[in-house]
């Protein structure tokens, strides 16, 4: 069943604390010298030598994936140390996995990691649920992710404008967060120090304090197409990570 929120009012006592929390993770105001136009190659899409199985994704991350899961959002990052990713949806049938959809899409600034803290502006690597949505645009559906709009998600306008945007829709990433609340709940189960609101959001050209930042067209494609009972996940991080 999908659920939706529209009480803001909800929201108003942990606005502070959310704020706080996303000025450190998601896109924060910073510098936006970093280009849209890093190099950005077709090898996302190889061909895996393992007919069904997902492209440039190992066997040890592949392992990690629920056995019931039928829908996986892939992050390929181009470098380590690189912020610009291709998102890949692909769906899971009789024959395996196959590619439904792609996008170019931007990373944590300083790239990749998989022991990410606060502030490292760097996106973690490895697979994670998606289990809850949301943002300031009223609900792209039907059907979906449970969705919360909520005007609490507007980027803060001391941010620079080009920013302003980020989080008008939002997928959270399942990454020290309590799943079933809204993305910008902001309870950290591990402690703040490892950070957290890590979300697939809207791209504002250029890298990311730590979430995975793609089109409206994409984000739109993807809140519209991911079910709760096909328990979707993302599998993120640079391409040599992915492989290893």
């Amino acid at each position: 069943m999908r659920l939706t929120a529209t009480h803001p009012t909800v929201f108003r006592s942990v606005l502070a604390a959310a704020a706080a929390l996303l000025l450190t993770s998601c896109g924060s105001g910073g510098t936006t010298a970093e280009r849209a136009d890093d190099a950005r190659r077709p090898d996302a899409h190889a061909s895996s030598a393992v007919p069904g199985a997902l492209p440039g994704i190992s066997e040890r991350f592949q392992k990690q994936i629920p056995e019931d899961t039928r829908q996986v959002v892939a992050v390929r990052g181009d470098g380590a140390d690189r912020s610009t990713a291709t998102v890949v949806l692909y769906t899971k049938d009789g024959d395996g996995w196959k590619e439904r959809a792609h996008w170019p899409a931007h990373n944590g600034k300083k790239g990749w990691t998989p022991d990410h803290h606060e502030d490292d502006k760097r996106s973690p690597v490895g697979v994670f649920t998606l289990t809850d949505a949301g943002g300031v645009l009223a609900d792209p559906g039907p059907g979906g992710l449970p969705y919360t709009r909520s005007d609490a998600f507007a980027a803060p306008r001391t941010w620079a404008e080009s920013h302003w945007h980020d989080f008008d829709l939002v997928i959270a990433v399942d990454y020290n967060r309590v799943k079933g609340t809204p993305p910008n709940d902001p309870a950290r189960p591990e402690g703040r120090s490892k950070g957290g609101s890590i979300w697939l959001h809207l791209d504002h050209g250029s890298g990311t304090s730590g979430c995975v930042s793609l089109s409206e067209q994409g984000m739109r494609h993807l809140l519209r197409t991911l079910e709760p009972d096909q328990h979707p996940v993302v599998v993120m991080g640079d391409k040599a990570s992915l492989r290893a």
